[in-house]
Order: structure tokens, then C-alpha cells, then sequence
């Protein structure tokens, strides 16, 4: 029997991916159908993948039959009905009963998938969320509204366009599982290795060198899985007992692979599959979001790479010895062809192409590619793998965007957005600058118990709509919060990449967060610059640009000698404080402020310089 089922799953998987292979190279379905075959899918392969919570077999399989006729049932119908139900006219068509139960099968359906793959946080949100929405005459002042009955919030929630089949799981069933897949090919041709052997063989010889090798390789290899803790723990168990080996502390080295794995997210050309949502809600191509999310990507990466060197320089540690290292050459050469894909998706992305479209061409790409060498070369079954691994890892991207339309249902209908863009304004006082920190705090919350995006959506909703009636920018906006949503994994208390990491380091997880919070600290600087003056997402002039760009990779060098607490030598409190403001002054753009940042900068050297020729008189000290 468990067999069968086992047989039964890796068929609905495969299934899936082809059909949305399909609909990716035929042309996507009614949105309505594209999203419920899409959403009928996750529900079928997580009640068979997936027991049951009950020890008795025969009762498990009675429940997961349970389930999947219910999903049957709810999907079903909008496949059936879907013509009269995209001509109806919502509230005014009065909904019939059999609407009414599948619906309310679907949204208990959604919650069940969401607590399946995701754990009680998400779901226990929407239930929260749906609670609110009978509950408006009796919340206190703001926060009140005149209520809902179910049969209408179902009608909303089930039939209407900004609910469980609204944007998110829109993205979701197009562009989102397109390049899931790509990436699970990818990965399935040998790209990972490839990524991780590139880097080791660029920058494994340098002060530090397996510190940044986890850095390259995870931003690489961010590419592949868009997900911080599936980094960490697909470069993580090589990178992080090379640093230890190396003599970096085991906190440090988890700490350094789960900042650099989380930027994978923020990192184009393929960015983390929130990205995508963004893209959708702001209403811009992908290809002009990888653009502006660029400059504050190579930032981050720049920034916690230079920690690591100078971290190395702190704890006197050299790079790995050549002839351990894999040459470059032999690596290009062995493995360099799997780069052609990512050429290939930038490049169809570029020339007006959609998102769906370069996915696909990208992920056909790989295939083509991956028979050059008979190392990477894909058969039958690794393409049958690949189509697999590509749907099961769809189920949290599924299940997060589809809760999450719940949630957004009732923002709408309640008008809870609104209400909260007042509530947001009257905390703040109308001060732009402490509605951002507001917005901070609550998308790092989310994003602590939340995936990147049902944290990023929750918070696009509720805040973005009050940002942007205070003056900022569509793209500053959205990029802010998706960013703190983002780096919310390596956010103390609940830092789930720096946990992964500190498990592959078998470091305290609590200290292991804290000094990844402290790798990080950029993440948490730069969207508050780029909101204020947007430069450094290239929405400035070209000459604001020329001067902002070095200007902000400089005050990364600075920012990174005041988080390790090292330069050319041992810093002290005053040369700390004085390397972070001139890390700020210097990311901020503006010729003032950079200037001043500079001279600042140039004051610590020279003070560094001064101390470093002291010890070396009387032999002492270590320096770079």
C-alpha cells in the first residue's frame, strides 16, 4: 500500500510540472482555472504525500481519502462552473449552496495545507484574520466595522478575484513555479557543486577564503534555490566545517553562512520567489526589479564579505593552500557550460520577453546544456526527478500564497487596510521616518514566523498603502518591506537561517543569530537610504548614480570595520563610533555627506596607521 502511494504521489507531482510546463509554453488558462488546477494540485500531493496525525492506518487512510474528495469537490467546481462563475456579479448573484460548502471546504483545506508545510504560525494569522472579520461591531474604535456574515465572506473569499485565488497564488501558479522548476533542474544537472567548486577555486587561497567561498557560492547558488535555509543547507554542510577547520569560531562560521544564504533572495538575476510577487503587486516587469534590487544586492554581499576578511584579519587566519583547491580552469572547464542557462533566462528577460516565457526557455536550456558532459548529463529518470523535486518543493511557495489571500480577503472587505493606514499614521505622529521603522519592526515580526512571502504580502497590504500615501515611491516602498521580510531569517530572536546554521556548525543558536545579525547589519541600513533618496535602486540621475555607487561600497568597507571591530588593527569604542557614522554618512547619498564620511574614514586609518607602526616597533600586535 505505501508503495502505492509512493508511486501514486511521484505521478500527481510529475503531473503538475508538465501541466505547468504546458500552460508556460501554450499559454497560461483563465486565471481562475490556471490558479485552481494550480491550487488543486498542492492540495492532492500534500494529503498523499503527507500522514495523517493518527496512529490508526485504516482511520489515516479514511481521513486522507476524506481530504482529497473534499479537494475534489471544492476545485471541481470552479473547473466545471468557472464560466458562470467569472459572469456572475459578486453579491448581487446570490450564492448558492453548493458554492457555499465548497467553499468553505476550500478555505479549511488551505489552512490545513499552510499548517502542513508551514506549522501553526500562518494559519493561526488568517483564522485570526477571519475571527476579525464577525467580530467588527464589537472591536474598539478604529478597528471596528459593521461586520460579515460567513456566507458572504466565503462568497468573497471563494468566487472573487482578491481572495484564496487573488494575486498571490496568481504569481504563484505562473511565474513562481516556472522557475522553481528551473531551479530544480538546474540543480539536478549539477549546478550546486559546479557554484561551490567555482568559488572555492576564486577565492578559497585569500585571508579567510572558506568565509568567502560560503559567501560566492551561497549568493550563486541563491540562484538555484531562492530559499535562505535551503542554502544554508545546500552550501552549508561544505562551507561551514571548512571555516571552522580554517580556526573561525563555530558561531561565526553558522552566522556567515546564514547571512550569505539569505541574500540568495535579494540577489538577481533570479531572485527568491517573493520577488516575483512583488514585481506582480507593483505592476512592473521582473526584469526591471532585478535592476533595481542590483545595487543594494552587491552591497550586502560586499559588505559581509569584507567582515569576513577583516574577521580573519581579527583572528589571524590565513586562506587554504592552493594545491587543496580546485584549479579554476579545470572547473570552467569541467563545469562551466551550466552557467548558459542563467545567461539564458537574463537574456530572453532582457529582450522583452515575460518572466514565464525566459523561465521556460531557461529551464529547456539546462536539459540541452546538461548533455555536453556525461558528469552532468540528465536522463530519463534525473528529468523525472527534477519534475518531482520541483512540485513538492512548490507546496510552501502554494500554501503561503494561497493563506495568504485569505488574509488579504478580509483586509479588503473589512477595510482593515485602511483602517490600519490610519493607525499607522496616528502611532508615527505623521513622521515619515518613524511610519518606516513601524513597518520595519512589523515586517521583521512577520517575517520571523512567516515564509519571505506571506510575510512581504501581509505587510503590502496593510502598510505599503499608508507608506506611499506619505510620499514615498511605489518601488522604494515595496522593496523596503520585502527586503526587512527577507532579512527577517537572520533577525534574533527567530532567526531561521542563522539556526540552520548553527545546527550544521553545532553552535548556539542564540549567539549564532546575533552574530549574524551583526554580519548583516547593511540589511538593515540600506532599504532606509534608498527610500529617502533612491539613487541606489537606479531611479536617480545618472550622475547621482556615478557618485553613490562608490561612495556606498566604501561605506561598506567602513561598516564592516565597525561591526568586526577590526581595520588594519584592533579598533577601540571611539574608532567604532566613528567607522559607523562614517558607513552611514557614506551609504546615504550626497556629495556632503560623503565627503564628510571620507574624511571620517581617512581619520580612523590614519589613527590605525599611527598604533599599527607603534606595535610594530616594539613587535607587537598583528595587522593585515
Amino acid at each position: 500500500m505505501e508503495k502505492t502511494m509512493r508511486t501514486l504521489t511521484a505521478v500527481v507531482a510529475v503531473s503538475m510540472s508538465l501541466f505547468h510546463l504546458y500552460t508556460a509554453f501554450a499559454g497560461a488558462l483563465d486565471a481562475i482555472l490556471q490558479r485552481g488546477i494550480h491550487l488543486f494540485f498542492a492540495f492532492a500531493l500534500t494529503f498523499l504525500a503527507h500522514g495523517t496525525d493518527s496512529k490508526d492506518k485504516t482511520g489515516g487512510l479514511i481521513l486522507k481519502l476524506a481530504c482529497l474528495a473534499a479537494a475534489v469537490l471544492s476545485i471541481g467546481y470552479i473547473v466545471v462552473d468557472y464560466h458562470q462563475i467569472v459572469s456572475r456579479v459578486p453579491f448581487v448573484t446570490p450564492i448558492t449552496p453548493i458554492q457555499y460548502v465548497c467553499g468553505v471546504l476550500a478555505i479549511l483545506l488551505v489552512l490545513e495545507i499552510t499548517r502542513r508545510h508551514l506549522g501553526w504560525p500562518l494559519p493561526v494569522l488568517a483564522s485570526l484574520f477571519l475571527v476579525y472579520s464577525f467580530l467588527g461591531p464589537y472591536m474598539p474604535g478604529i478597528l471596528g466595522h459593521r461586520g460579515v456574515s460567513l456566507r458572504r465572506l466565503v462568497d468573497f473569499l471563494y468566487l472573487g478575484a482578491d481572495g484564496i485565488f487573488g494575486i498571490p497564488l496568481g504569481v504563484s501558479a505562473t511565474y513562481v513555479f516556472i522557475f522553481i522548476l528551473f531551479g530544480s533542474f538546474l540543480s539536478q544537472s549539477g549546478a550546486g557543486k559546479f557554484f561551490m567548486d567555482l568559488a572555492m577555486a576564486l577565492m578559497g587561497h585569500i585571508r579567510g577564503g572558506p568565509g568567502l567561498v560560503a559567501v560566492t557560492s551561497s549568493a550563486l547558488f541563491g540562484t538555484v534555490s531562492g530559499s535562505a535555509v535551503a542554502n544554508v543547507v545546500g552550501t552549508g554542510v561544505f562551507t561551514i566545517p571548512l571555516m571552522k577547520r580554517l580556526g573561525f569560531k563555530k558561531e561565526f562560521a553558522g552566522a556567515v553562512e546564514a547571512v550569505a544564504s539569505t541574500g540568495g533572495q535579494i540577489m538577481p538575476p533570479v531572485m527568491g520567489a517573493a520577488a516575483f510577487i512583488v514585481a506582480e503587486i507593483i505592476g512592473i516587469p521582473y526584469i526591471k526589479l532585478c535592476v533595481h534590487a542590483a545595487i543594494p544586492a552587491i552591497l550586502y554581499y560586499f559588505a559581509v564579505g569584507f567582515s569576513v576578511y577583516l574577521e580573519a584579519g581579527k583572528e589571524g587566519l590565513a586562506g587554504l593552500p592552493r594545491h587543496e583547491l580546485p584549479n579554476v580552469w579545470t572547473v570552467l572547464r569541467e563545469g562551466g557550460h551550466l552557467i548558459i542557462p542563467i545567461v539564458v533566462i537574463v537574456g530572453f528577460l532582457v529582450s522583452g520577453y515575460t518572466a514565464i516565457k525566459a523561465g521556460l526557455y531557461g529551464l529547456i536550456s539546462v536539459v540541452l546544456v546538461s548533455m555536453i558532459k556525461k558528469e552532468t548529463r540528465m536522463n530519463v529518470r534525473g528529468i523525472l526527478e527534477a519534475l518531482e523535486k520541483g512540485a513538492r518543493t512548490s507546496l510552501t511557495v502554494i500554501s503561503a500564497c494561497s493563506c495568504a489571500g485569505i488574509i488579504i480577503g478580509v483586509v479588503m472587505y473589512t477595510g482593515l487596510g485602511v483602517r490600519f493606514g490610519s493607525i499607522l499614521m496616528w502611532l508615527s505622529r505623521g513622521e515619515p521616518a518613524v511610519a518606516l521603522v513601524l513597518s520595519m519592526l512589523g515586517a521583521l515580526v512577520l517575517g520571523m514566523a512567516l515564509p519571505t512571502s506571506a510575510a512581504y504580502i501581509v505587510q503590502a497590504s496593510l502598510a505599503a498603502p499608508a507608506l506611499i500615501q506619505m510620499g514615498f515611491g511605489r518601488i522604494e516602498t515595496h522593496l523596503f518591506l520585502f527586503y526587512f521580510a527577507v532579512i527577517s531569517c537572520i533577525t534574533p530572536p527567530v532567526a531561521m537561517a542563522a539556526y540552520a546554521g548553527a545546527g550544521l556548525a553545532e553552535a548556539d543558536p542564540m549567539r549564532t543569530g546575533f552574530t549574524a545579525f551583526r554580519i548583516g547589519i547593511a540589511a538593515y541600513i540600506v532599504p532606509f537610504i534608498f527610500v529617502f533618496n533612491p539613487a541606489l535602486i537606479l531611479l536617480g540621475q545618472p550622475t547621482e548614480l556615478l557618485i553613490a555607487v562608490p561612495s556606498a561600497l566604501i561605506g561598506a568597507i567602513a561598516l564592516a570595520g565597525a561591526s568586526t571591530g577590526w581595520l588594519l588593527i584592533e579598533t577601540n569604542y571611539i574608532e567604532k563610533l566613528v567607522l559607523g557614522i562614517s558607513a552611514i554618512l557614506l551609504i546615504k547619498p550626497g556629495v556632503v555627506t560623503d565627503l564628510i564620511g571620507v574624511v571620517l574614514l581617512l581619520i580612523v586609518l590614519a589613527s590605525q596607521r599611527r598604533k599599527q607602526a607603534v606595535l610594530k616597533d616594539y613587535g607587537l600586535g598583528r595587522s593585515q
